[in-house]
């Protein structure tokens, strides 16, 4: 008996780590959902721009000038009746984000404006970033995905 309850519990201290490695990876994976998600919808802005669908300034980027105007929606400049255009139904989470943050503190924002190397946020959203001080299971932090 004393074998058994011995074995269970080696067989159960070999399995705990493997858990918490697929709750990680399926943590990664929903970010690299929700960055994708977010990334399309700043790209759909833009294109929007550029089709003159959006209202926008001679020294704009055309890029959002914030995450919120995503899902908020603008006006359609070419419908009639005045519908807005929306890029995102509602804001994805990042999994790895510190608890109790807003929704505007979630992600990390990089403008136009700001070199690669040193995301900053500025008059409009041209990246995001999981704001996250954690590395992901291929060694590269999750800032940097």
């Amino acid at each position: 008996m004393v074998v058994v309850v011995a074995i269970v519990g080696i067989l159960a201290a070999a399995a705990i780590p493997l858990v918490a490695l697929g709750e990680q990876r399926l943590k990664e994976r929903e970010l690299r959902h929700a960055l994708r998600e977010i990334r399309q919808a700043i790209d759909a802005y833009r294109k929007a721009g550029d089709e003159g669908r959006i209202a926008r300034k001679v020294n704009e980027s055309g890029y959002p000038p914030s995450l919120t105007v995503l899902v908020d929606g603008v006006p359609d400049l070419r419908s009639p009746t005045g519908a807005r255009i929306y890029f995102l139904r509602r804001m994805p989470a990042d999994p790895f984000a510190a608890p109790g943050l807003g929704q505007d503190e979630i992600w990390g924002l990089r403008s136009y404006a700001s070199p690669p190397g040193e995301p900053k946020p500025g008059d409009d959203v041209f990246d995001v970033y999981s704001q996250s001080q954690g590395t992901g299971s291929n060694g590269i932090s999750y800032r940097n995905w």
